[in-house]
């Protein structure tokens, strides 16, 4: 596949979006940020001290939440501050439409009509169908998730109710912050302020975590989106990083000013999450070396590192190549 392509389809998210400015929101007062709670104190301090480094290196704001699943350490940097989605709000508009499907309301196998006014412009693999062609569901939702396909996703945000429906649903599911702003009623400052969604690095890993507890929607419901969360077209940045042979879910998102990446890990020794998010960025690049992009490596390298000291991992010369 050509770089182009790639491209194109890594622009996801960028839907009626002019611009992406942070607005700054108040950070929970439960704990001050960069506390870690079941961590030792030294050891704890120096992840945050080392990620802190690497956020304040990047031209532009970042937003990094890390947890350890096991043994309770966190890292909190902005982590509850809003940031712009780009084509994360796809995992949480997956979440809201298997919520249709537990009710009834869809199937998951129910046929679809593709129709040509459907197209969003770009190089998506479902814009490439002709017109008044049959595809069903699951794959819709497969091609929204894999290869963040903008077609596929504005199909499954109508399909899920609209924004209005899903905003409601992350309300009444605990997600305060998180929100669909495109082609959402009541929102056009929110869309012009963060383009297609809004989320804070903290939320985008609990709604991570909340399917891998089997807890979003139903224990069922759960395990398929994990499913498809696992299937990543785009593991250039923060999954290169991490072993192969080491299962992860994760959704991915990018728009000129800004880059984003929320993992969860299945490591050896214990489950581990992190979100990153990056706004305002200067490097506004498309390529391999875009900042944002090299923050996405390092932070998943110095994660993987941390807690799993005993398995390092480096990719192998030559990868640079597939990515």
């Amino acid at each position: 596949m050509s770089y182009s392509l790639k491209t194109g389809l890594f622009m996801a998210g960028i839907l009626f979006a002019s611009s992406c400015t942070t607005a700054p929101s108040e950070p929970r007062a439960s704990q001050p940020e960069g506390s870690q709670p079941g961590a030792s104190q030294p050891e704890a301090s120096q992840l945050h001290e080392q990620l802190r480094k690497l956020a304040l290196a990047l031209p532009g704001d970042v937003g990094i939440y890390v947890r350890h699943l096991d043994s309770g350490e966190e890292v909190r940097i902005a982590a509850d501050t809003l940031f712009p989605t780009a084509s994360m709000i796809k995992a949480p508009i997956l979440g809201a439409l298997f919520d249709k499907i537990e009710r009834g309301e869809l199937s998951y196998r129910q046929k679809l009509t593709y129709t040509i006014d459907r197209l969003y412009a770009g190089e998506d693999l479902l814009g490439s169908f002709q017109a008044d062609q049959v595809v069903t569901l699951d794959k819709v939702a497969m091609l929204m998730i894999t290869t963040s396909d903008n077609t596929a996703a504005l199909w499954c945000q109508e399909l899920a109710g609209k924004g209005t429906q899903i905003n409601q649903w992350l309300a009444d599911n605990g997600f305060a912050k998180t929100r669909v702003n495109s082609r959402t009623q009541g929102r056009k400052d929110n869309w012009k302020q963060f383009g297609w969604g809004q989320t804070t690095p903290r939320e985008m890993a609990d709604l991570l975590v909340a399917i891998r507890d089997r807890r979003l929607v139903s224990p069922a419901a759960s395990e398929e989106m994990q499913r498809c969360l696992s299937r990543i077209y785009w593991d250039g940045e923060a999954l290169s990083m991490i072993p192969p042979n080491v299962q992860t879910i994760s959704k991915q998102g990018a728009v000129s000013q800004s880059r984003s990446e929320a993992v969860l890990v299945h490591a050896p020794h214990g489950d581990y999450v992190f979100c990153v998010i990056t706004n305002n960025q200067q490097d506004k690049s498309w390529g391999r070396d875009n900042q944002g992009y090299v923050l996405l490596r390092e932070v998943s390298a110095l994660l993987w590192q941390h807690f799993e000291p005993t398995s390092p991992y480096t990719p192998p010369p030559g990868s640079e190549r597939y990515r």
